[in-house]
């Protein structure tokens, strides 16, 4: 059995629907299933069982023998909320707990970590590991996967296979749940179709210019493939970037999107609100060359074709699902 933790979530679901079109339905699918909002996510995929998280460590004591593999997606990822207490004990201890009966049992174990441990960004973005004790998380989630990454290097007792994923900013299917936390695709082509309109944060740095803020977008699909290559083969253990190794601007997204919806550009310029303006990360980009190393060799979706896609295939005809 293949678990999959955070299931009903972005990644998580989108990770079942590339594994069922691969012909796995022997799926576990992990996750706090109460929030109606997420049912579409994971109610039409193929799976075995169904567990509910807190009763998860339990379940996966009973069952270890059975589970071929632990993809650990499933976390509280709200950059604004201030609560340390939360993420320590959904991000840090559920994943530590997890971690150690996976090390015990013997199951290999791949998990999400997050491109927002690396703060500002002004210690670059290597994902080598006598780089990550540098590096100055911004908030308590970004912490939380900071401290969880440190403790994993620091295990004597690990899984025969591991491998924690560093998600710069993920976008597609699937992600239409997450509020505020949806990636700027999702809240840019929302805008647009209600208002005509994306609004863009001003630059408050002269080298940027209003819009150039750069990102390193990924497709979902491209990361699923990524989580698949890794179940499929023998790779170096490690914490491995996940992006696309290429920084495009808000602006290139912004003219993606309307492309891909056939209108005209129009952008607003606003604000920044002060409470993030001192923190606001202009630009992130991905090493990758620790993956190409493993052997990762396949190409990842430019821009404009992946949101072209999301746009024509999961959004315009009334959001689908993958």
């Amino acid at each position: 059995m293949i678990v999959l933790t955070g299931a009903a979530g972005f990644i998580g679901s989108a990770l079942a629907a590339y594994l069922n079109e691969l012909g796995h339905s022997d799926l576990v699918l992990v996750d706090d299933f109460s929030r109606p909002e997420k049912r579409r996510n994971w109610q039409t995929k193929k799976y075995r069982y169904a567990v509910e998280r807190a009763v998860f460590p339990e379940w996966l004591k009973a069952y270890k023998k059975d589970v071929q593999v632990i993809f650990h997606l499933g976390a509280r990822t709200d950059t604004t909320l201030m609560d340390k207490e939360v993420f320590s004990t959904l991000n840090l201890s559920y994943s530590q707990q997890l971690w150690s009966i996976a090390a015990e049992a013997g199951i290999p174990f791949f998990y999400a970590s997050s491109a927002a441990t690396y703060g500002d960004g002004k210690e670059g973005f290597s994902d080598e590991e006598a780089h990550l004790t540098k590096l100055r998380p911004l908030n308590p989630y970004a912490q939380s996967k900071h401290e969880f990454d440190l403790w994993v290097l620091a295990q004597p007792h690990k899984p025969p296979r591991w491998a924690g994923f560093k998600f710069f900013n993920v976008y597609g299917p699937n992600e239409y749940h997450k509020g505020r936390m949806a990636s700027v695709a999702w809240h840019g082509y929302n805008q647009i179709r209600e208002t005509g309109r994306i609004r863009l944060f001003r630059s408050y740095r002269a080298e940027y210019a209003d819009g150039e803020q750069k990102r390193d977008f990924i497709y979902v699909k491209d990361v699923v493939k990524v989580l698949v290559y890794f179940l499929e083969g023998e790779r170096p253990n490690g914490i491995y970037n996940l992006g696309t190794g290429s920084a495009r601007s808000f602006l290139d997204l912004a003219r993606a999107l309307f492309s891909a919806m056939g209108q005209e550009p129009k952008v607003e310029f606003i604000d920044m609100p002060d409470s993030i303006r001192e923190n606001y990360q202009y630009f992130t980009q991905a090493e990758m060359g620790k993956l190409r190393r493993s052997g990762y060799a396949a190409a990842f979706t430019p821009l404009e074709e992946g949101v072209r896609e999301y746009v024509e295939r999961y959004l315009l005809p009334e959001p689908v699902v993958w």
